[in-house]
């Protein structure tokens, strides 16, 4: 392969399946699954309307529901309402998509799901856990379209608490899909208003609405020791099939907004299963595996962090570098996310003991929010439907916790593919930059060898030279000595003074 070929975007396709392949992943729909996507489709045609019981439903299509996604996004998991209450409080709708009642369990489009576990997006393309004829189209909560969903309701009092809450199953409709971007920039002033939403009579102040609900609810988290982290993801640009550059994406305002709203929906969901007396599958990050190098950053940084885990401790410090330096935080919110160790999944007892969150400051996180594109979502809302119909739990304890041992190891595997095929389109941009010099922050120190990061550009590779005495967090100056498309390899020789 040349990797000057003008065609960068079926290389890289072609890396990302041969990569999925290697760690047990399936790229590839196998026939069974897609002869049931036929019957699913014919039988949706045949029957437009959603089929349910309605005495099971609320029917909440006249709210003015919104989604809020990326610019390019196409399965739509939620939506989300809002409506004022007295005191200042608010109620948040979240509608989550019906996902398990196309889906049955152990059929052929269920297993696929389950191998994979999650959706792989690639610089190569994304690899659906779903076929994009459910998960952009029959299960997606698309604009103007009737659907079924489960929805979940809280009261958020005037100091950003959840102080009541409920969830049921209703027909809901998207009168609007909004951006990120667009959405971000007019709530900060710095851009007009979305055309989506300005065609919706009122939408414009149920999303202020929602807007400032949403701060004070971040607000609550922080001061209970959730972690202000702000990273940056690069996203491969094209120009037909070639590509020519990375674009960075962080946080702002509108992911915010769902952002806190998807973690108290997934505490919802968590503290819904305890109260019926049903098992489930919690994400956890656990006490942080190098603590001790956490408190030695802070230390650099003239901030003294105690001995033991302490999450607002924490938070005080980049809070407080945050506003010191905003240019450069996040890379130390890098470091410190590579530091905190991994989340996992775990099976929950309906009477255990919850191991909780530590970067997010909650001890009930049950993911449930994204049933198009997580199996752990797609297995809780399973549980969640047979508990609202007082059917018997679907699942036994030690097949939950199965199931939690392989979403972990199969969603690393999914982020291992995407790494791969991330550096293998930044080795495609670099090839012609060997002997250069670049500004870098270590990521990665371990037996098995030490990566950084450049800076500005989002680009990570492995210090092949001179990383002796390098560690996570540290600056250091290195030059680009050879890449690998293919593997997606990228070396660096770091540069001493």
């Amino acid at each position: 392969m040349s990797a000057h070929d003008s065609q960068h975007r079926a290389i890289l396709q072609r890396i990302a399946r041969k990569a999925m392949i290697e760690r047990g992943l399936v790229p590839d729909f196998a026939p069974e699954a897609l002869a049931q996507l036929e019957t699913i489709r014919s039988r949706a045609q045949a029957h437009p309307e959603p089929a349910a019981d309605p005495a099971a439903l609320r029917d909440l299509m006249a709210l003015p529901w919104m989604s809020i996604d990326n610019d390019d996004t196409r399965d739509l998991d939620q939506l989300t309402v809002a409506q004022a209450m007295p005191d200042g409080a608010v109620k948040i709708l979240v509608a989550v998509a019906d996902v398990e009642g196309t889906v049955p369990p152990d059929s052929a489009l269920d297993q696929h799901a389950r191998c994979n576990t999650t959706s792989v997006y690639t610089a190569g393309g994304v690899f659906p856990m779903l076929p994009e004829a459910l998960s952009t189209g029959l299960t997606s909560l698309n604009l103007h379209e009737e659907r079924l969903a489960i929805v979940v309701e809280m009261v958020i009092g005037a100091d950003g608490s959840v102080q009541a809450s409920d969830l049921y199953r209703a027909r809901v409709r998207n009168q609007a899909k909004l951006a990120y971007d667009s959405v971000a920039a007019w709530l900060e002033g710095e851009g007009s208003m979305p055309e989506a939403l300005a065609a919706v009579a009122g939408m414009d102040g149920n999303l202020r609405l929602q807007d400032g609900a949403a701060q004070r609810m971040k607000h609550f988290r922080h001061e209970h020791g959730a972690l202000s982290l702000e990273t940056t993801e690069a996203k491969p640009v094209f120009v037909g099939d070639q590509i020519q550059g990375l674009a960075a994406e962080g946080k702002n305002r509108a992911k915010t907004i769902i952002e806190d709203f998807m973690i108290a929906a997934n505490g919802v969901a968590a503290r819904f299963h305890t109260a019926r007396h049903f098992p489930s599958i919690r994400r956890v990050v656990r006490t942080p595996r190098r603590w001790e190098r956490i408190v030695e950053i802070a230390k650099g940084h003239g901030f003294e962090l105690p001995s033991e885990p302490d999450a607002r401790a924490l938070e005080t410090f980049l809070k407080q570098q945050q506003a010191a330096d905003p240019q450069r935080f996040p890379d130390l919110s890098l470091a410190v996310i590579k530091l905190l160790g991994p989340g996992e999944y775990v099976a929950q007892a309906a009477d255990g003991v919850a191991e909780g969150h530590f970067g997010l400051a909650v001890k009930d996180y049950a993911h449930s929010t994204a049933p198009n594109r997580r199996y752990s979502d797609l297995a809780t809302q399973r549980l969640l439907k047979a508990a609202l119909a007082g059917r018997p739990c679907p699942y036994t304890l030690p097949e939950l916790e199965a199931l939690a041992r392989h979403c972990t190891d199969a969603e690393n595997a999914a982020n291992k593919v995407e790494r791969q095929v991330g550096k293998s389109a930044a080795a495609l941009l670099l090839e012609h930059r060997i002997g250069e010099t670049f500004d870098a922050i270590v990521t990665g120190a371990a037996d098995k060898g030490t990566w950084a990061r450049l800076v500005p550009l989002p680009i990570e590779g492995r210090v092949v030279q001179g990383a002796q005495g390098l560690d996570v967090g540290a600056r250091v100056r290195v030059r680009l000595t050879a890449v690998d498309v293919e593997h997606g390899f990228i070396d660096f020789q770091a540069v001493r003074a």
